[in-house]
Formats: structure tokens, C-alpha cells, sequence
């Protein structure tokens, strides 16, 4: 919703709106426009109000806001509605799939902040490049109604909200079983997805991880249906054949380098060497992801791709993540004089758990790796289980919690429980260790980081928390501990 506000603000309108009371960080970006959340009130809906949109985590019933409106017969829209209408007024590209949406928007808007395209990027996050917002406009964005307009979104796959989109162009990261409250099963979700792609014009574009299964049978799929789209893939597994002269590319191969000095070293065949600052092979693909949706836009404007690769190449190596996506939230030192590197990531599926973490394991070599993690939902937590309960190997400490409920469901309709998990994770790891609520945690994790971490951790600590729940509250309260003089 606030990426939205930004974008509807510099577009000229007046905005007021209501939120819960619990402070978050979207508060700081709406400040920054002059505009403050109200107390959910009836009294919030007036004369002034000529429209209002809305998110889908608020019943039209239930909500007062909503309620009053729907009284007072103003025009109403749901927030995946507003993105959709705002994608009909300009060439539009999507970003969606199950991992990796809002690192994919904030790595495309961060390179074609740069390019000559003029250009609206709309992530789901805070994005550090963004200037810490949410959306970015670069300078060759005008009102000049004979100029070109593209647009780029993260889409969400969430009870179809991406139907509402009208995508030129779709980035697909991946395609897994998820969201089961909705999608029961995978091919329900994976369904969703082929329904998606076939909202692609006459000639559209897709453009898919090569090296994720769902993907590729999402593609698949969508090409039996409509053979039309063009089928672009990205990844190892993608076929390249490119030409400098014509900017000609079908494909963007990926192949992997090292970590060197703080960056991860990448090659995409016929484009050259790459740098990117943030840890995870994930994060590669992701940045291909960027790269090819930039080239495909720079070749629908006329532009040669070739021309513009060091403008891309910068915006690549300039990108530092995103709100809670491998948010370095603090660098201190222990009692012994270790070092202590915080991190925040929204991983809260088994997949992301674990490429997440193999990134960190990778990236920061001879540190201590301590993860607290807060399942997100019920029904996600019982349909995958014991996925879950494995997706810790590269974690040297493991610490679980309850399980962070949603809105939209019950516990008492689940026998899932946080304690089970652990219980479950117990048959494959020693060193892990269960609070119920998160700041229980805070005595012994304290102990912890005291710790000379020893001599196979000669660089010191990574305590990462892991999921879409609020156990972000235990970093940072360990951090102001520790960073106490």
C-alpha cells in the first residue's frame, strides 16, 4: 500500500489513510510525503474522500473504514485492482513468482534507473537503492504525452491478485506449492501462474528461470496454450545466442563465480562479468532475472542492449538489498571483541530458507551462523512440515518459536504447533533450541554471542532471523545489548 501512495502522490493526488497502531517502516516512508496513518475510525471517511483503495488483509465487513464507505457509496478498489488500472496506462512488465519478487523489482529498478528509458518501479519493500522507498522514477520519466511510458510492479500470485495486471513483459522466478490456505495443492498454484502468463498480449514476453522446475513447467504449459509468447530463459540451464551487432539475445546464461571482496563474481554469456554485493546464488539468478527484463525493454524502445551494458553492469554492483530481504540490520562486537553481524530476511518458505542460508554460509565465510526462526501461518507450517523442519543445514545454531499466526486463520482448526517443529527438527539437529515467545530467547542468545566463537570461527558471529513474523524484535534487541558501552 505505501509503494502505491508514493507513486499515486507524485502523481498529483491528495491522500489520507489509517493503519493499525503498531509503528512499521512504511510509516517512515509515508512521513517523508507529509502524510500520516489515522486510527482505524468511521470518522477516518468524510466529504473529502472521493475514492478508496484498499488492502485485501482488511474485510469490507468487518473493517470501519470500509464499512463507512461502502455506507456512504464511494467508489472502492482493491489494492491488486489500483496496481492493475495503473499498469493499463503505460508498457507494463511484472515481476512474480513464489522467492525472489521484491529483490527481481528492486535490482530491475535500480538498473533502469540509469537507462534512457523513462520508467515507474513499484517493489513490495523498501529498497536501499529507492532512495529507502518503495518506488523509484527515473530522471527520463516526464509528463510528455508522446513519450513511451514503462512501467514495473511485483505482482502477488496471493488469491490471484496478479490476474489483475496487464503485463508486455513477465519476469517468472519460480513456481512452489504455497499460499495453501488458497491453493491447496501445487497444481492449483502452479495453474495460477500459467493463467498469468497467458494475460501476455500477442508476442509478449516471458521471461523464466531456466534452473527452477515450476518454472519451467509454468512455461511449458503457457507455450502449449500460446505459442505466440516469446520464451526467454534465464539461468544455467538457459541456451544463449547473441549477436553485439544486432543486440540480438534469446537467452541469458548464467554461470556463477566466486565471492570476492564483499561481491559474488557472475558471467552472462555474451554480456560479460557482473558483480553483485548481496550473498546468495538466489540473488545471482535474480540479478540475471533484472538484467534480461533491462535488455528486453532497451530492445522493445530500439535501443541496442550492448550499448547501455556498463550503465547496467553499475546498477548491478550498486544494488544493497531491500527492507528485511539480507538486511544487514547492525555490525557490533561481543564481550571477547568477535565480531557480530545482524541480519534480517523475509524467508518464510522451506526453498528460500535454505537458499538463504547457503548464501550466507558461502558469503561469510568463518563466521558462526545462529538462526531464530518464526514459522508464518498455520496452513503453510502443516503442508510443508518436515520441509520445514530440515531446512536448517547450514545453520551451526537453530533457535524456533511459536508459530506466527495470520489473520485469515484460526489455530484451533490446525494441530500444527511451533513445539512440534522443533520436536520434528530434533531428529536432524543438535543444536537447536525452542522459546515459545521470542524475547524469552533473549538470555540465552545473549550467552551465546558473549562467546569467544573459537578458532573455526575466526571472523566471528552471523545471527540471522529468519521468516515473516515479528521475531525481527530479537535482532534488534540483542544488538542494542551488545552495542551497549
Amino acid at each position: 500500500m505505501a509503494a502505491l501512495v508514493e507513486i499515486a502522490h507524485k502523481r498529483g493526488a491528495v491522500i489520507t489513510g489509517s493503519d493499525v497502531s503498531e509503528r512499521f517502516y512504511t510509516d517512515e516512508i509515508l512521513e517523508n510525503l507529509g502524510i500520516k496513518a489515522k486510527p482505524f475510525s468511521e470518522g477516518n471517511i468524510n466529504d473529502s474522500i472521493q475514492f478508496v483503495i484498499y488492502s485485501s488483509a482488511y474485510n469490507v465487513s468487518k473493517n470501519p473504514d470500509l464499512k463507512e464507505a461502502v455506507k456512504c457509496g464511494i467508489p472502492m478498489m482493491l489494492y491488486s485492482e489500483a496496481l492493475g488500472s495503473l499498469s493499463e496506462s503505460a508498457y507494463s512488465s511484472a515481476v512474480c513468482g513464489v522467492h525472489g519478487k521484491t529483490t527481481t523489482t528492486g535490482l530491475a529498478g535500480t538498473i533502469l534507473e540509469n537507462l534512457p528509458l523513462p520508467c515507474q518501479i513499484l517493489a513490495g519493500s523498501r529498497i536501499s537503492s529507492f532512495g529507502d522507498s518503495c518506488t523509484v522514477t527515473n530522471a527520463a520519466y516526464t509528463d510528455k504525452a508522446e513519450q513511451k511510458k514503462y512501467f514495473v510492479a511485483e505482482t502477488c500470485e496471493y488469491q490471484r491478485h496478479f490476474m489483475a495486471y496487464s503485463p508486455k513483459k513477465i519476469i517468472l522466478t519460480s513456481v512452489e506449492s504455497d499460499h495453501q490456505d488458497f491453493y491447496p495443492t501445487y497444481n492449483d498454484i502452479r495453474d495460477a501462474f500459467v493463467d498469468f502468463i497467458c494475460k501476455l498480449p500477442e508476442g509478449g514476453q516471458l521471461i523464466y528461470c531456466a534452473d527452477e522446475k515450476g518454472a519451467v513447467e509454468a512455461s511449458e504449459i503457457a507455450a502449449k496454450r500460446r505459442p505466440d509468447i516469446k520464451m526467454i530463459p534465464y539461468g544455467e540451464a538457459a541456451v544463449n545466442k547473441s549477436s553485439e551487432n544486432s543486440g540480438a539475445i534469446t537467452g541469458y546464461k548464467l554461470t556463477f563465480g566466486n565471492v570476492e571482496n564483499g561481491f559474488q563474481t557472475f558471467n552472462i554469456e555474451g554480456l560479460g562479468d557482473f558483480k553483485l554485493c548481496v550473498p546468495g546464488k538466489h540473488l545471482v539468478r535474480n540479478a540475471c532475472a533484472a538484467i534480461a527484463l533491462s535488455c528486453e525493454l532497451l530492445k522493445e524502445a530500439g535501443l541496442n542492449p550492448f550499448d547501455y551494458i556498463e550503465k547496467i553492469r553499475e546498477g548491478v554492483a550498486s544494488f544493497k538489498g531491500g527492507k528485511r530481504r539480507s538486511e544487514v540490520t547492525g555490525i557490533t562486537k561481543n564481550a571477547c571483541g568477535d565480531s557480530v553481524i545482524f541480519i534480517d530476511d523475509y524467508a518464510h518458505h522451506p526453498t528460500a530458507i535454505k537458499t538463504t542460508l547457503a548464501g550466507y554460509r558461502d558469503f561469510y565465510k568463518g563466521r558462526k551462523i545462529i538462526v531464530d526462526f518464526m514459522s508464518h501461518t498455520y496452513s503453510r507450517t502443516a503442508s510443508l512440515f518436515d520441509e520445514f523442519a530440515f531446512s536448517f543445514d547450514s545453520a551451526d545454531k537453530i533457535i524456533l518459536h511459536k508459530i506466527y499466526s495470520s489473520a485469515r486463520e484460526n489455530a484451533s482448526d490446525f494441530s500444527v504447533t511451533g513445539r512440534k517443529l522443533y520436536e520434528k527438527a530434533k531428529e536432524r539437529y543438535t543444536d537447536i533450541h525452542y522459546f515459545e515467545e521470542i524475547l524469552d530467547a533473549k538470555p540465552f542468545l545473549l550467552e551465546e554471542l558473549n562467546k569467544k566463537a573459537g578458532e573455526k570461527y575466526p571472523e566471528g558471529y552471523l545471527f540471522v532471523t529468519l521468516g515473516a513474523g515479528d521475531n525481527w524484535k530479537i535482532g534488534k534487541a540483542l544488538f542494542e545489548e551488545l552495542s551497549k558501552k
